[in-house]
């Protein structure tokens, strides 16, 4: 693929005590783990793609392929030209606790696991700060103060610049609040994951916290070019979880092909009218919300970035939510023992 993005990414605060970021980023999870086997020179490619067209956020976790993801983008950021590489910041989720075979068996948060994670990000990043820091779910055994309280040390050391957190509920968000300024919250956020919108989004834009919304595609469920025969390598999340599978999957679909109708009328893709979907949802409120695009290929990123370029007025938004209306999904988001994980669900 040589596909390059054309389009400028404009500038977006993330919070009221955030940096200021692109107004999409650039998820890196699918170029390391969770679905199938990746190009390695494409997923560089790619990173520097969206550099050059402007993404400044780029979003990992140290569990993604256990620190290989974090080494990608080290990687991509020491071949990139260095006006970009000055440019991007780094998004870390920490705290998940892997097995040699590739599963998950909880989550740390006490702090000196804190401090101890973000030493090897640091190290693997091959960068003295991480510019946003969060653990990946809550640790049930650790009070998110304690959590959230470690980092805040590594602030004010300066080997990280803000604050994160990632799926918690609206109770949490504001305990962790009370201890230090919490640049965002990283959630699930789409057309068919919409459980934000009750009580966690209000209480984010109370607080004057950010969201960068991943899952913005649903994992490629609602991006137009996942189709219903279409058979899934060994290893691949979306092999296990419940929106793929059977009857879920057609219903799923059948919902996609509702949305098609409205894109095409509209002279746009699938995958840029659910993105130009969540990029409206920060404006009409009064808010930005950072959507997280999920790319590993140069095209996908350049179709995904085409979303920034598409406007949705009141009719369009209408159409939209009539084709996909909120909670019309079959099936949860996650299997039911991660699930039980997701502090935002309960």
């Amino acid at each position: 693929m040589t596909t390059t993005p054309k389009t400028s990414v404009p500038a977006r605060p993330l919070g009221a005590t955030g940096p200021t970021v692109s107004a999409v980023g650039l998820g890196c999870m699918g170029m390391s783990a969770l679905y199938g086997g990746a190009d390695r020179a494409e997923s560089i490619a790619t990173i520097h793609a969206a550099l050059d067209a402007g993404v400044t956020l780029l979003d990992t976790g140290d569990f993604y392929g256990m620190g290989h993801n974090e080494l990608l983008i080290n990687e991509a950021l020491r071949t990139a030209p260095g006006a970009a590489r000055e440019q991007a910041l780094t998004s870390v989720k920490f705290g998940a606790l892997r097995t040699v075979e590739g599963g998950f068996t909880g989550y740390d948060g006490r702090p000196a696991a804190v401090k101890n994670f973000a030493a090897y990000s640091l190290q693997r990043l091959g960068t003295d700060h991480i510019d946003i820091y969060r653990i990946a779910r809550v640790d049930p055994d650790v009070p998110i103060e304690e959590t959230v309280g470690a980092i805040a040390e590594l602030v004010e050391a300066g080997h990280v610049r803000h604050i994160g957190l990632s799926e918690v509920g609206a109770d949490t968000l504001r305990r962790a609040a009370a201890v230090a300024p919490i640049a965002d919250l990283q959630i699930e956020y789409s057309l068919i994951s919409r459980g934000i919108e009750e009580k966690i989004l209000p209480t984010a834009r109370e607080l004057g916290i950010g969201v960068t919304a991943y899952g913005v595609l649903s994992r490629g469920l609602i991006s137009g070019h996942f189709t219903r025969d279409r058979e899934l390598a060994a290893g691949d999340f979306r092999g296990f979880s419940p929106r793929f599978q059977g009857d879920n999957l057609r219903h799923n679909l059948d919902l996609v092909d509702r949305l098609r109708t409205v894109a095409e009328a509209k002279g746009v893709t699938v995958a840029q009218t659910a993105i130009a979907w969540v990029l409206a949802q920060g404006p009409r409120h009064g808010t930005d919300i950072v959507p997280l695009i999920g790319a590993r290929r140069r095209d996908r990123l350049a179709e995904a970035l085409g979303a920034l370029d598409v406007t949705l007025d009141a009719a369009d938004l209408a159409a939209i939510e009539e084709a996909v209306p909120a909670d019309a999904a079959a099936g949860a988001r996650y299997p039911e023992a991660q699930m039980a994980h997701l502090d935002s669900e309960h």
